[in-house]
C-alpha cells in the first residue's frame, strides 16, 4: 500500500471513529467506510461488496441502555484493510466477514478506554464552564472527539504496515475447513442481523411488503434503482391505506379529503 493510500486510509478511519459518536455523516457505517477505503486503495467494487455484507450484520447492532453494541466502525475499517492487503479477492470476502465480528467485539475494549477518559474530560469541561472559559470548553470537546477518531485510526495504521505478502500467506495458509466455516458463519451472522431488524420493525401490516420485497429481489433484471422506486411506491401506498383505515368512517374521508396529505401534514 502506497504512502498516499495509507494517509487516506488513516483519514477515513479517523472520520469513521468520530462518526461513531457524532452520527452526522454516517462514516462509521460499514457500507460507507468500506466503500471509502476501497476508493482510496483502488479496490472500490470488492470493498463495496464487503461493506454491503457487513452492513447487513450491523443493522442489528444498537446501543440499548447501558449495553454497548459491537464497534461497527473498527469492524468495517479493519476487515476492509485486511481484505485489501490480501489482494481484494472476492473469494476471501467470507473470511473478511468472519474476522469482522471478533474485531467488532475487540473494539469494545477501546471504546471503554476512550469513554473512561471522556468522563475525566467532562469534569474538566465543567470546571472550564464554571470559570466562563468557553474557548477551553471547545478545545476539550475537540480533544474528546479526536480520541474517538484515534481509537480507529491507530489500529488502522498498524494494519496498513503489515506487508501484503504476509496477509496473503496468512489467508492462504488457513485450512479449507476454517475458511469455509468462517464463510458459513459470516452468512449466518448476516441473516441473524437482518432477522433482528425485522423482529424490531415487523408488524402485521408490513409483512406483505416484506414478502413482496424478497420476491422482487430475486428478479435479477430489476436494478437497485427500480427496486428503490418500487419501495417508494409501496410506502406511498401504505400511507394511503393507513389513512383510509384510520379515518373511522370507511370511506377514506378525513380532513381535506386527501389522506396522504393529512398524514404528511401531521408530521
Amino acid at each position: 500500500m502506497s504512502t498516499i493510500s495509507i494517509i487516506l486510509v488513516a483519514i477515513v478511519a479517523f472520520l469513521a471513529g468520530i462518526e461513531g459518536v457524532l452520527d452526522e455523516f454516517q462514516f462509521h457505517q460499514p457500507l460507507i467506510a468500506c466503500t471509502l477505503i476501497g476508493l482510496v486503495t483502488g479496490h472500490l467494487v470488492p470493498c463495496i461488496i464487503l461493506g454491503g455484507s457487513l452492513q447487513m450484520i450491523a443493522l442489528g447492532w444498537a446501543n440499548i441502555g447501558a449495553a454497548v453494541a459491537p464497534d461497527a466502525a473498527l469492524a468495517a475499517v479493519a476487515s476492509a484493510i485486511i481484505f485489501v492487503q490480501g489482494g481484494a479477492d472476492t473469494k476471501n470476502i467470507g473470511t473478511a466477514i468472519g474476522l469482522a465480528v471478533p474485531l467488532a467485539v475487540a473494539g469494545l475494549f477501546l471504546t471503554m478506554v476512550v469513554r473512561t477518559i471522556s468522563v475525566a474530560i467532562a469534569h474538566i469541561m465543567d470546571k472550564r464552564a464554571e470559570a466562563g472559559d468557553l474557548r477551553g470548553i471547545e478545545i476539550w470537546q475537540l480533544i474528546a472527539t479526536s480520541l474517538q477518531g484515534l481509537r480507529i485510526m491507530l489500529p488502522a495504521i498498524a494494519l496498513t504496515f503489515i506487508p501484503a505478502s504476509v496477509v496473503k500467506d496468512f489467508l492462504g495458509s488457513m485450512p479449507a475447513w476454517l475458511t469455509q466455516g468462517m464463510t458459513i458463519g459470516g452468512g449466518m451472522v448476516v441473516a441473524v442481523g437482518y432477522a433482528m431488524v425485522i423482529n424490531m420493525i415487523a408488524t402485521r401490516e408490513v409483512w406483505p411488503f416484506f414478502i413482496i420485497g424478497f420476491v422482487l429481489a430475486a428478479i435479477s433484471q430489476l436494478t437497485l434503482i427500480a427496486i428503490g422506486a418500487l419501495g417508494a411506491a409501496f410506502m406511498l401506498l401504505y400511507l394511503q391505506l393507513e389513512g383510509k383505515g384510520g379515518s373511522g368512517n370507511g370511506n377514506g374521508a378525513s380532513g381535506t379529503g386527501d389522506p396522504l396529505g393529512d398524514i404528511l401534514d401531521d408530521y
